[in-house]
């Protein structure tokens, strides 16, 4: 089953603002997460049975959202490990720094290939 903030995101149509807009709670005593606020400007409050008809839906949505996490996991490895933004200017101006980043970048990639 989709998490409420997932089926409320497809019940108004765009990502909502936690803060701002709609307070979610779970008081822990098995019932599950609930809206405790609703401050969404222009959208009526939606029932249990709206949010119930969003769960297939909802279940697709965070599967993809997985899915893409995943597929993309690569990019995130490779940033982490990337020269910095100073790195790069430092070896602009050094011959002998510039062949030791195109190497680090090399050796990233190979280590984390695209899948």
């Amino acid at each position: 089953m989709s998490s409420l903030a997932t089926k409320i995101e497809l019940y108004v149509g765009r990502a909502v603002d936690p803060e701002s807009e709609v307070r979610m709670r779970n008081d822990s005593d098995g019932r599950g997460d609930y809206i405790e606020e609703w401050l969404v400007d222009g959208v009526t409050k939606p029932t249990d049975a709206q949010l119930l008809a969003l769960n297939a839906a909802g279940d697709v949505v965070e599967k993809n959202r997985a899915d893409e996490l995943v597929r993309t996991k690569y990019q995130r490895d490779r940033k982490a490990e990337y020269p910095t933004i100073e790195e790069l200017v430092v070896a602009l101006y050094d011959t002998d720094d510039k062949a030791a980043i195109e190497k680090r970048r090399a050796d990233v990639k190979a280590k984390y290939p695209k899948p």
